[in-house]
């Protein structure tokens, strides 16, 4: 992609969105131990009697939640970085919009790729919101 294009707008909100989670989660506490701590107060029911009902399940989520998320976040950044639009050389009748394909997989621009990631995080992104 040549530098002196702009970013592309949907591209541009997915990376806004990803670098927010990747922010937010490295920002929180990880409740490994206290996910430890609160399974020892599980009742025969199955569940810690507070005010929320956290199962078993609940626990074990949230012990591994905060790593789970950042390795997510840092691989859609990684996956955005790979799939981005260039030029893609073509003749073209509109020399202000040329052709453009994904860097990676050589699809036209948004490439399968991009777009699954676009859909996964939010259709406001595919409507330029």
């Amino acid at each position: 992609m040549n530098a002196d294009e702009p970013e592309d707008p949907q591209r541009q909100g997915l990376r806004e969105r990803l670098e927010t989670i990747l922010i937010t989660t490295e920002k929180a506490t990880s409740w490994q131990k206290e996910a430890g701590h609160l399974r020892g107060l599980v009742n025969h029911e199955g569940y810690v009697p507070i005010r929320a009902r956290l199962a078993v399940e609940d626990l074990e989520f949230l012990a591994g939640a905060r790593t789970e998320l950042l390795r997510f976040a840092e691989l859609g950044l990684r996956l955005l970085d790979l799939h981005q639009p260039r030029d893609a050389g073509g003749i073209t009748s509109d020399a202000a919009h040329p052709i453009l394909r994904c860097r990676s997989c050589m699809w036209r621009w948004p490439c399968p790729t991009f777009r699954a990631m676009s859909e996964s995080f939010g259709r406001d992104l595919l409507d330029g919101a």
